[in-house]
C-alpha cells in the first residue's frame, strides 16, 4: 500500500528540452505535455504572461512591451531565469495536487551532445530551482536511440541522426556509449530562415516564421517529389508596403533550403567516413536512423541514402523519440544508468 502511495506522490519526469518544442514524459503515464518552448514576458514588469502553446499564439501579435521568446537557442539555455520559469510551469502542471504537499520529482533532461560543463550546470540548476529533487542529463541522440528500441548496450554500431529545431546531431553508439558525435547548428529553424530569406530575395515579400514553417511542412522537400506541389505564400511586399499573395512550388522551396540541407548531408557523410570500420559494417546492415522533427522533411531519407550508400530510415514517431527514450531510462534507471551523461546528483538518492 505504501509503495503505491509513494509512486503516486513522486512523479518522476523525463523532459526533452528542445529549442522549438518541450515534451514531458511522466513515469507510468507516458508523454503528457507536448508544447512549444516559447515564453511570453512583459518587459515592463518582468512578469511571465504565458508559456507553451498560449505563448506561441502571441508571436508577432503583441504590443512592443510584450515579447514572446524562446529561452533556448541552438539547444542551450540563453535566458536562465525564463528557462527556470518554463520548467517550473511544466513540472507543476503535471504534479498531482490531491495532498497537502507536492514532493519534488526526480528529473531526466535531454541535452545536445557536446554541451559544455557550464551549459550542463545551467540546465541542472534551472531544473533544481524549478522543483526537481534529483537531476540527470542524457544526450538527446542517445535518448532517441533508446526511444527507437535500438540495441545501444550491445557491441554493435548504431548510427543515429537527430534533427531538431536548433541542432542536427549525428552519433554512432556502441556498448552504451557514444563512439563518435558531430553537432551542426543547422536544423529546422535554419530551414525556416532560408524560406524567409528566399521570399525576400525572390519576391520582395516579408513573411513570418510561422508562415515559413507552414510552407516547409506543406511542400518542402529535400529530394524531388513524384508529384509537383504548390502553395500560396502570403505576406507584405516591402516595396509597395501592401499585402500580397504569390504561389510557390516545391521546387522553389527545395532551392531555398538547398544549402542548409547540403550542410546536414555533408555532416552525415563526414561522420560515416570517420566511423571505425567494424562499426561501419554494422551500420551498413542496420542503416541510418533518423529522429527529430526535421527528419520528417519529405525525401530527406532518400537523399541521405543516395549520398551515403547506406539505407536511411525514419524511426517510428521521430518527434517524441527523445522523450520516450529518456522515459525508458527513467523507468529502468538502475539498468541504464551508464547511458546517462556524467552529471552530479543534486541530492543522494534515498
Amino acid at each position: 500500500m505504501f509503495d503505491k502511495l509513494f509512486s503516486y506522490l513522486y512523479q518522476d519526469i523525463a523532459i526533452d528540452l528542445g529549442t522549438a518544442t518541450t515534451l514531458v514524459y511522466v513515469k507510468g503515464r507516458g508523454i503528457v505535455i507536448f508544447e512549444p518552448s516559447v515564453v511570453a514576458v512583459n518587459q515592463k514588469t518582468g512578469q511571465v504572461l504565458a508559456i507553451g502553446e498560449e505563448a506561441k499564439k502571441m508571436v508577432g501579435r503583441t504590443p512592443a512591451h510584450i515579447v514572446a521568446t524562446r529561452p533556448l537557442v541552438k539547444g542551450v539555455i540563453s535566458d536562465f531565469e525564463v528557462t527556470e520559469q518554463m520548467l517550473r510551469y511544466f513540472i507543476e502542471k503535471i504534479q498531482r495536487r490531491k495532498f497537502l504537499f507536492s514532493p519534488k520529482p526526480r528529473v531526466i533532461i535531454g541535452v545536445p551532445c557536446g554541451v559544455t560543463e557550464v551549459e550542463k550546470k545551467a540546465v541542472q540548476d534551472a531544473a533544481k530551482n524549478a522543483g526537481a529533487r534529483e537531476v540527470y542529463l542524457i544526450e538527446q541522440p542517445m535518448a532517441a536511440a533508446i526511444g527507437a528500441r535500438l540495441p545501444v548496450q550491445e557491441a554493435g554500431g548504431n548510427f543515429v541522426v537527430d534533427i531538431g529545431g536548433g541542432t542536427t546531431q549525428v552519433v554512432v553508439i556502441s556498448l552504451g556509449g557514444i563512439v563518435l558525435s558531430k553537432t551542426l547548428k543547422v536544423a529546422g529553424d535554419k530551414l525556416n530562415e532560408d524560406i524567409i530569406y528566399f521570399a525576400q530575395e525572390e519576391y520582395k515579400l516579408l513573411i513570418g516564421e510561422r508562415t515559413a514553417e507552414d510552407v516547409k511542412i506543406g511542400i518542402g522537400s529535400a529530394y524531388p517529389l513524384k508529384e509537383k506541389k504548390a502553395m500560396p505564400l502570403r505576406g507584405r511586399n516591402f516595396v509597395t508596403g501592401l499585402p500580397e499573395e504569390i504561389m510557390v512550388s516545391d521546387e522553389d522551396i527545395r532551392r531555398a533550403m538547398e544549402k542548409s540541407v547540403r550542410q546536414i548531408v555533408d555532416t552525415i557523410k563526414t561522420a560515416v567516413e570517420e566511423t571505425p570500420p567494424e562499426l561501419l559494417a554494422d551500420v551498413m546492415g542496420k542503416g541510418i536512423h533518423l529522429a527529430g522533427g526535421g527528419s520528417l522533411l519529405k525525401g530527406l531519407d532518400i537523399l541521405i541514402a543516395k549520398e551515403t550508400k547506406i539505407p536511411a530510415k525514419i524511426i517510428e514517431d521521430p518527434v517524441t523519440a527523445v522523450a520516450r527514450g529518456a522515459g525508458l531510462v527513467l523507468e529502468n534507471i538502475d539498468e541504464l544508468r551508464e547511458v546517462l551523461a556524467e552529471t552530479e546528483e543534486l541530492e543522494p538518492p534515498k
